[in-house]
């Protein structure tokens, strides 16, 4: 496997295309669907709901970083935040544009923001969910929620974080990694021009 920072813009999606075909069918913390099924039933609501390649590829990879942070698997149950967001948000940094580094890297945010903002929002969110977020720093404060509303892109964001939240159907098969790829060919090869 490629280290990550080897990577180049040619390489990119090949790597990522890897990362789906070895680890996807990795259990997604609890969740009823695997890591990977949940990423791409992520994308194609964004596909259904009209989004630009940007988004689409910004709900495909905001979990990537479930990948390549350097936590064992099982961190969630030992009460270990591994900071997936961050580890995501390094690995597209260099080959996708800020709208799309800036969802992979404020997703778990959104959902502390939406907690703190939404009286329902909290309500609907999984257990496993509800478990991650008392790692991540639960709600935000007051402080916090008027920092992050000055976000770039942070309508954006708060979409993925919809998206996140609903993509968890062990019933639905969502399209196949392939069925993306020239998606983020396409976003990485603009971002390069």
């Amino acid at each position: 496997m490629t280290r990550p920072d080897a990577l180049s813009a040619d390489t990119i999606v090949p790597f990522l295309a890897e990362i789906f075909a070895r680890r996807g069918a990795e259990e997604y913390l609890g969740e009823p669907v695997t890591i990977s099924e949940h990423m791409r039933q992520c994308a194609e609501l964004a596909e259904r709901e009209g989004a630009g390649d940007e988004l689409i590829a910004a709900a495909l990879l905001h979990d990537i970083g479930h990948f390549t942070h350097e936590f064992p698997a099982d961190a969630a149950a030992q009460d270990v935040d591994t900071r997936h967001e961050a580890a995501g948000a390094r690995v597209v940094a260099r080959f996708f544009p800020t709208l799309v580094t800036d969802c992979v890297r404020y997703h778990v945010d959104a959902k502390r923001y939406l907690c703190a903002t939404d009286p329902d929002y909290a309500a609907k969110l999984s257990d496993a969910s509800v478990h991650s977020l008392k790692l991540q720093g639960g709600p935000m404060s007051d402080e916090e929620v008027a920092a992050f509303e000055k976000t770039p892109h942070l309508d954006a964001i708060l979409k993925v974080r919809i998206w996140d939240d609903i993509g968890k159907d062990p019933d639905h098969a969502a399209p196949a990694f392939a069925h993306y790829a020239p998606v983020l060919r396409r976003v990485v090869r603009t971002h390069r021009l």
